[in-house]
């Protein structure tokens, strides 16, 4: 007579630090874990597009600066950028040292930020042909 009896649980891609002690529930508890992980998941989901937002809001550049990029002729539309994705990246301002701002294109990527170079802030005078003498 066949069994329908599993002879192993199916293999997580878990560590064995969750995974072992999980295979010693019952199967309630298990429901039970599942269910609180789902909204775990949820939460974690939910404060991280909180928080994008408001790194969003804190970074991103204005109108003025925008206007600024357009009339430099630099885009300002991710679809004019290969790598950057058209939803959910924005124009920001860093400084990578004292005096040096440029402008990038920054986005979320699961749990890591991506940026991609744009052009600087304040470029070089002589280098433009709408620069003041």
């Amino acid at each position: 007579m066949a069994s329908d009896t599993p002879s192993k649980p199916p293999a997580p891609d878990l560590p064995a630090y969750l995974q072992e002690p999980l295979e010693r529930q019952s199967p309630e508890r298990l429901e039970s874990i599942a269910e609180y992980a789902t909204g775990l998941a949820a939460w974690k989901r939910r404060k991280r597009e909180h928080e994008l937002e408001q790194k969003r809001a804190e970074e991103a550049v204005d109108d003025e600066e925008l206007e600024d990029l357009e009339e430099r002729e630099i885009a300002t539309d991710p679809n004019e950028y290969e790598d950057v994705p058209t939803s959910g990246a924005y124009i920001t301002i860093k400084e990578t040292k004292p005096g040096y701002r440029y402008y990038y294109w920054q986005w979320r990527d699961g749990e890591n930020w991506r940026n991609e170079y744009i052009a600087p802030v304040n470029p070089k005078q002589g280098t433009g042909s709408n620069t003041a003498q």
